[in-house]
Formats: structure tokens, sequence, C-alpha cells
């Protein structure tokens, strides 16, 4: 028998958060949280964290984990989520990966073998020197050369990915995209159901907005200063997360304050829709549109309640 696992997941800003709660509580579930900022600790605001308080006693798993200059990518992510489920299961919980990290959702559901993709740290520094000298705009096209497909589906600015699928080509001859293909196709280890939280694309952009304004209320430059204060810069993977790219470029000069909350909220909006261009990739998905329920959760807590007992997960 295959074992029980939801994903919650879909695009920034949707209220997957609160959802989350909710379902825990209705099916005794603990949430594993699918962001790749959340993870660190001191990235509260900008992160828009769950707190203590919103978590009701739920147990949360992935969430203040590391320190901002600690490495952490999917392959980690998955080490410690495949870990964290084991756990869940031995108190006879089902496990709920929540979050819109749509690579690391694959990931565990599809449980891809990292072990085959070594590493050639020279080629990669190389890569790197490139990238500071010419731009990540530049790999990007060394990228596309390649594995057009890849190109397509990374975005120029994701350097950490791009550089990945050259460094990937470089060591087998292949490409990174055949190879997300065959894992893909892989079945899961899991009896899952994949649910993608969804809403009018005006309605996300506008809750994108007003978030953003309710983090620089709450403090977001106050944080980055202070992690700017403890040694953390933009070298690092975590400082380059939306919220503490812009706002740090702020504060080191490089451009004003009304410019960095612009790009932040551009930035936001497409990372947005690069989001829900994954989730609609993926196979087996189950779209919960937000107006199709009047807004009202517990009309969707039903629904889930409901496809959760089709595909047996609870009983």
């Amino acid at each position: 028998m295959k074992r029980p696992l939801i994903v919650l997941a879909g695009p920034t800003a949707v209220g997957k958060s609160e959802l989350s709660i909710a379902l825990a509580k209705q099916i005794g579930g603990a949430v594993i949280s699918a962001d790749s900022i959340q993870v660190y600790r001191y990235m509260d605001i900008g992160s828009a964290k769950i707190t203590k308080e919103e978590m009701q006693g739920i147990d949360h798993y992935l969430v203040d984990e590391f320190l901002p200059d600690e490495e952490f990518h999917v392959v980690k992510f998955q080490t410690y989520a495949k870990k964290y489920i084991e756990e869940i299961y031995q108190k006879g919980q089902i496990p709920i990966l929540v979050g819109g990290t749509g690579f690391y959702i694959q990931a565990i559901l599809k449980d891809i073998d990292f072990s085959e993709q070594e590493c050639d740290e020279a080629y990669r520094a190389e890569l790197e020197q490139l990238a500071e000298e010419k731009g990540t705009a530049f790999l990007h096209d060394m990228l596309r050369q390649v594995d057009e497909k890849a190109a397509g589906e990374i975005h120029a600015n994701n350097k950490k990915r791009v550089i990945r699928a050259l460094e990937y080509y470089h060591l087998s001859g292949e490409k990174i995209s055949e190879h997300n293909e065959r894992e893909r196709k892989k079945q899961s280890p899991y009896n899952f159901a994949y649910f993608v939280l969804n809403d009018d694309r005006a309605k996300i952009y506008e809750k994108i907005d007003r978030r953003i304004d309710q983090m620089l209320e709450q403090g977001l430059v106050d944080e980055v200063a202070h992690l700017k204060e403890m040694g953390y810069g933009k070298d690092l993977v975590s400082m380059q997360g939306l919220g503490y790219k812009e706002i740090l470029a702020y504060l080191n000069g490089e451009m004003s304050y009304e410019e960095a909350v612009y790009i932040l909220k551009r930035d936001t909006r497409h990372f947005a829709k690069r989001q829900l261009t994954w989730f609609k990739r993926e196979k087996d998905v189950i779209w919960v549109n937000k107006p199709d329920f009047d807004y009202d959760n517990s009309k969707i807590l039903a629904y889930m309640d409901q496809m959760l007992q089709e595909k047996q997960i609870i009983s």
C-alpha cells in the first residue's frame, strides 16, 4: 500500500498558509514547507513566514531551520522532507507539503534521483565567473544553445538552475530537460492528492501589491538592514530571494527606495505567473479556483475532503 501525501501548492499570496492549517486540523496532518526562503532564520517579513500564532498548534517542518549563509537547494530539501515525512507517519499523521516551489514538490512526489548528478567544481567556478563578468543572461544564452527546452523552462535570472543545467550537460552530454522529462514520468511512491489553489490573476496581483505594502509597514527594510549588519550579503542564495535582493540594492545605494519597491512588486507578479505556468504543466493536479467556491474556505475544505476520500487518502 502506498502511503498518503497531500500537496497544497499555488502562486504566492493566494492564501495557502491559512488553508493548510484548516486542512491539517480537519484530517490530522502536519505541514512541511516547500518554500526556498521560509527555511531561513531571520528572514520572516520578506518571506511572509507563518508565525507561531498562525500555526495554531499544527506542527511545521522546514521553517526557520537554516542560517541564511547555509546552503539549501532541492537535494537538501528532498533529504530533509523525506526524513520529516517519516517522522509524521510515525506520529500517525498525514504529511501536507505546502508551498509554491514546484521543483521541490516534484522532487518528493516523483522521488527524483539526484545522485547521478555529480558536480564539477572547476567548471562551476568558471560559469560563476562568466555570470559575474557578463551577466546571467549570457549564461542563459549558452544554455539555449545546448538545451532550448531547459532555457524555456528556467528563468534567465535563476542563475543557480542555469548553472546546474549547463553543468549537467557538460558532465553527462545529456540535456537536463531530457533527464527531467524521464524523472517526471516516474510513478510516485505515494498515494497523493496534488491541490493547486488559484484565483483570478488580477486578484492575485492586487494581493501581491497589498502584501508588499504590508511587509514594508511591518519593517521589511529594518529586517534586511539587520541581515546586512549580520554579514549576510548579496552573494548568498538566500539574499537573492524576492524582497531581500531589491531592498538590499536600495540599502547599498544601487537604486532609490521607490525603484526598489516598484521592481519588487513587478518581479513578484512575474514570479506568480511563472509559478502558475509550472503547475499547469504538472499532471494529476486538482485545481481549486477560489471564485468557484465564493472565496469560502469551508466550501474549499469540503471539496478537498471529498477528493481525499475518493483517492482513499482519508476514510
